[in-house]
């Protein structure tokens, strides 16, 4: 291994192991929306615990992904600087239009919404979680648009051998951006559904036949829409990437086109269940199955949860796998890229930044497993302040999945 595969090998793991908290946050986020816009239209206590419950998940993860995102930023500044000197200039500008969404308009209406329960209208802080969504939606497309002049150099000129932006309309249309980020929006929407039926699922497996269930039983509905509809975004848009791509990408490099066809598989069987089951949720017939046969069918619903986190990395890695050797297509050749750093200090900064991005992955999905076991028992957000600093019944605190705390 070389001084250029440790920093390719850097980029991949830390680029992987984010992808992961963007995942659940873009898979999330229109979720709580929706759940707390029917909340505000209706008024019913249910869809405020399911808001309170997931928003719960979402925040964790928000918070996290967050800093795993700095972690991201600063390996591009160590060790590709022959990437900024010569296209700074282009994939620049989307990246600030990406931090002033993401650290400005977006962490502003999250404000607005965690601490606005009980003080602002219901409208308005219904309108704090969409302003969340757009504008992480708005971060994630900036970030499509800078990958996306790396794999389809267009809108550019270049001088003294840097690019400028030469038409800002054919850089942000450009087709290996929009594909790509819907594509990416449909993946999300499927994590986020798999999210959600895994969960509900496993509480449903262990709700007693006269206990509460109507939160997971609506969670699960509204998870498998959100697979679906998203299976079928991914399905489609995968195609159409995979048709744009394959002359460069897959002549390349066979295993990219093998991994595009194994993604698509994966939406496509997700797509048919997903409708398969959703003509089960016509009059509940889905609830009312053989109750052997039902959990089941839960216990599947559980364990799938991790599915499209994998084929997403998949696809992130054939992403870039199809890219190579260039750092930009027919530009800049990833070897010309990176630093002139020696292989001891690129294995230095890998084990230390891949070690605190891992460690941060690990705390997100050990806090977001505990709050999916605990349910929507004690739920602080949205709580009123006398709720939260009450003191907790000890026997009403225990998690399942094994046991107590």
């Amino acid at each position: 291994m070389t001084a250029v595969d440790a920093a390719r090998l850097q980029f991949a793991l830390l680029a992987g192991i984010h992808f992961l908290f963007v995942l659940v946050t873009l898979g999330l986020g229109p979720v709580v929306a929706v759940l707390q816009t029917r909340w505000a239209l209706t008024g019913r206590e249910v869809f405020e615990r399911a808001t309170r419950f997931w928003g719960q998940l979402y925040l964790v993860n928000y918070a996290l992904g967050i800093a795993a995102g700095i972690v991201m930023e600063l390996q591009l500044g160590l060790h590709f600087p022959g990437l900024l000197e010569v296209a700074g200039g282009v994939i620049g500008a989307p990246l600030v239009v990406e931090t002033m969404a993401a650290f400005f308009l977006e962490s502003t209406f999250l404000g607005i919404w965690v601490f606005g329960w009980h003080l602002l209208p219901r409208a308005v802080h219904t309108a704090a979680i969409w302003g969340v969504v757009v504008t992480g939606y708005l971060s994630a497309f900036t970030v499509m648009v800078a990958n996306g002049f790396l794999r389809h150099p267009v809108g550019y000129v270049m001088e003294d051998g840097e690019a400028h932006i030469a038409d800002v309309g054919e850089l942000v249309t450009n087709p290996a951006a929009v594909v790509s980020a819907v594509h990416a929006l449909g993946a999300c929407l499927v994590a986020g559904g798999f999210l959600l039926v895994g969960v509900s699922a496993w509480h449903l497996r262990r709700t007693a036949p006269d206990g509460d269930d109507d939160l997971w039983r609506r969670s699960l509905r509204t998870g498998l829409v959100t697979g679906t509809l998203g299976a079928f975004v991914a399905m489609a848009s995968g195609f159409a990437q995979f048709t744009y791509f394959q002359d460069v990408e897959a002549a390349q490099e066979p295993v990219v086109g093998i991994a595009y066809g194994v993604m698509d598989l994966v939406a496509f069987m997700t797509f048919l269940c997903g409708a398969g089951m959703l003509l089960l949720l016509v009059r509940g017939a889905l609830f009312r199955l053989w109750t052997p046969a039902r959990h089941g069918l839960y216990r599947v619903l559980t364990a799938l949860i991790a599915v499209p986190f994998a084929t997403a990395l998949l696809g992130w890695v054939a992403r870039e796998v199809g890219r190579q050797p260039w750092a930009i297509v027919g530009v800049l050749r990833t070897e010309d890229a990176v630093s002139d750093a020696s292989f001891a200090t690129v294995m230095t900064s890998l084990v230390v930044l891949v070690g605190v991005l891992g460690a941060l992955a690990v705390a997100d999905w050990t806090v977001l497993a505990r709050l999916a076991r605990r349910g929507d028992d004690r739920l602080a957000l949205g709580a009123p302040p006398a709720d939260v600093l009450a003191d907790p019944d000890p026997t009403a605190d225990v998690l399942a999945f094994g046991g107590a705390r």
